[in-house]
């Protein structure tokens, strides 16, 4: 434990006692930088944090950069395979060099089954849409009144409506 400082009245940060821990956890999956765990949403974007995340770094023989292997579901791993290399430009900038030199995409965890079962950042659902005012119903009641075909006459009063209350916002 680091020394504490006479102004800390004998009180430390979590932060300081667990700051060695943390890095030794990391390091044992090969994450010299620990940001780029703890960081991970704001280092790749919410998009990308919410389908993927990163498993492990991995140095290969003749240490001319690592591979850093990303866990993802089936459905979003085409999604990520084409965003690779900016990926790659993102997490290095991190670094503050070419340290990572590939990136693979697996579906399963590497280590074993319990890591492969991840639950990803959901967003939130979008607010319902507001209801349209009264005078633009009025107004798409008029425009669509000199259809006769009913299911026309509806569908082209809603697609007014859509229109009309859009232009006010």
């Amino acid at each position: 434990m680091p020394p504490r400082r006479p102004t800390t009245k004998g009180f430390a940060r979590s932060s300081t006692l667990l700051q060695e821990r943390i890095r030794k956890a990391s390091e044992s999956r090969g994450f010299a930088e620990s940001r780029l765990l703890t960081q991970w949403t704001e280092i790749v974007g919410e998009d990308i944090a919410a389908i993927a995340r990163p498993v492990k770094v991995g140095h290969g023989r003749g240490g001319m950069g690592a591979t850093l292997t990303l866990l993802t579901t089936g459905a979003q791993a085409p999604m990520l395979e084409m965003q690779k290399e900016g990926l790659r430009a993102r997490v290095n900038a991190v670094y503050g060099y070419n340290a990572i030199s590939r990136i693979t995409i697996t579906q399963t965890a590497p280590t074993g089954f319990a890591d492969g079962q991840v639950s990803f950042q959901h967003r939130a659902p979008k607010a319902a849409p507001r209801a349209p005012d009264p005078e633009a119903i009025e107004e798409a009641r008029r425009l669509a009144a000199p259809v006769a075909d009913a299911g026309l006459r509806a569908a082209l009063e809603a697609l007014a409506q859509n229109v009309l209350s859009k232009s006010k916002r």
